[in-house]
């Protein structure tokens, strides 16, 4: 299947969004979910006890983007989670397996937190 190109208009229209983890426990957390705003680059790193789709569709109830771009993971592709987009409207662009540059920011801000551990 063809990549798609995504057009950016406004903060907070497009986010990257990515798991990880597992960490060592620390206070009942081993996963962080992490969710970049394409525009701003604002990033959104939350502590986290799983890595399932509850944790995704409760950090999308403070609000959704128009375009959401994440990996293939089960967290993110599932019938909960593709409801909730359905229902206001997000387009959700899934990165293939061998081409991870596709959710860049997520990435990128991925390897700057690996760095400080």
């Amino acid at each position: 299947m063809p990549q798609q190109l995504v057009l950016i208009y406004e903060i907070f229209y497009v986010w990257g969004i990515d798991f990880m983890g597992p960490f060592p426990i620390s206070n009942g957390y081993s996963y962080i979910l992490l969710v970049v705003d394409y525009v701003s680059k604002w990033v959104e790193a939350t502590a986290t006890k799983t890595n399932d789709e509850k944790v995704v569709v409760d950090f999308l109830k403070f609000g959704v983007p128009r375009a959401l771009i994440s990996d293939q993971g089960i967290h993110f592709c599932n019938r909960p989670m593709s409801s909730l987009l359905e229902k206001y409207g997000v387009l959700h662009k899934i990165t293939t397996p061998y081409h991870p540059q596709t959710n860049s920011q997520a990435e990128v801000f991925n390897r700057k937190i690996k760095k400080t551990q």
